[in-house]
């Protein structure tokens, strides 16, 4: 056989096991650890594999019978926002590291994309799924439960998950953030943030939010959720829109950090001085943070630990293991420098 042909055709298991002299049989046993040869047959096979380039086809296994899927579908909103891709690296090391391989979604936090998403990794035969966020469609609450595999929702923790879940509760996270602004002397407050059509972290966190700084006396007098990215640009010029519609806020709650340099950036070019003229406060403490004149107020949350959490709950279900139905990584506030010294 031409070796050179080889490098320019599909190499297929027939071939291999001519190649290596043994049955097409005895190949596929020694690809899928099967036992039933010897060492020098084994070795002999995957000589072959590895010179002629031989790459399986673990999709038709599946289909087949003839193995476990390793397959684990992964949806998140985008790849732009630098937080999910830190889940996704978690998830992807976590289940990497232990044979499986992640199919990815992007859902742009719209229901029908997941919906759309799930309907196809379904017809795929994943081992399981994970899922951000705990709302979907009523379609794809009935694809998941008659699925009959696992799935692990992660971002914004659920007490009563479809099957299990791991994250934070964000109305807790932005209550907490809340409650510190207020402590910091501030009565008179903005957010700054993003919308999507249905209900998300980041409203939760906002709820939170609103509900603590009227426990404590204050107002969130503007609320400006825009119809965009969460990322540094509109974080720019929603400060802008934010201030020329009610100049007496005092401080801003921005979605993520990303959109906090942007208002940072904003204020810094027109003249305002942070944190005397007005506080700014981020969420997420993202690495990017480290590198600015003052240290930003944010909310940290350790994404990679997220990911791996995740990871881990699917591998110990699939494994047999008892599995959590909940798991709370928790997060914790930085005080940074761009507030006001807290005054309480």
């Amino acid at each position: 056989m031409d070796d050179k042909q080889n490098k320019n055709s599909k190499i297929n298991l027939s071939e291999v096991a001519k190649a290596a002299g043994v049955s097409k049989m005895t190949a596929s046993r020694v690809l899928r650890g099967e036992g039933g040869y010897s060492k020098k047959t084994e070795a002999k096979v995957m000589a072959k594999v590895d010179q002629l380039g031989y790459l399986p086809n673990r999709l038709a296994s599946v289909f087949a019978g003839d193995q476990n899927s390793t397959f684990i579908g992964v949806s998140i909103p985008d790849l732009g926002n630098e937080v999910f891709a830190q889940v996704l690296e978690g998830i992807d090391r976590k289940l990497g590291a232990f044979g499986h391989q992640t199919v990815l979604g992007l859902t742009q936090h719209a229901a029908e994309e997941e919906e759309k998403w799930i309907r196809t990794v379904l017809s795929w035969q994943p081992a399981g799924l994970i899922l951000t966020g705990r709302s979907h469609s009523p379609r794809s609450y009935d694809m998941l439960r008659n699925a009959g595999i696992p799935v692990v929702e992660i971002w914004d923790l659920n007490s009563s998950p479809l099957d299990m879940s791991v994250g934070i509760n964000h109305f807790d996270c932005g209550f907490d953030v809340g409650r510190f602004v207020i402590s910091c002397g501030y009565k008179s407050v903005g957010f700054v943030g993003t919308s999507h059509d249905t209900a998300n972290a980041a409203t939760a966190r906002l709820e939170g939010f609103t509900k603590s700084i009227e426990d404590g006396g204050g107002k969130v007098t503007k609320q400006l959720c825009l119809h965009d990215t969460a990322s540094f640009y509109p974080g720019f010029y929603g400060t802008e829109q934010l201030l020329a519609s009610d100049r007496n806020v005092e401080c801003i709650f921005y979605q993520n950090d990303s959109m906090a340099f942007g208002g940072l950036q904003y204020c810094e070019q027109n003249g305002l001085d942070v944190p005397s003229d007005i506080g700014i406060v981020g969420w997420g403490d993202l690495a990017v943070a480290s590198v600015l004149k003052r240290r930003l107020t944010s909310v940290h949350v350790s994404h990679l630990k997220l990911g791996h959490a995740a990871a881990e709950m699917m591998i110990a279900r699939l494994s047999g293991e008892p599995v959590p139905a909940c798991k709370d990584i928790g997060f914790h506030l930085i005080p940074g420098a761009t507030v006001r010294q807290n005054i309480l």
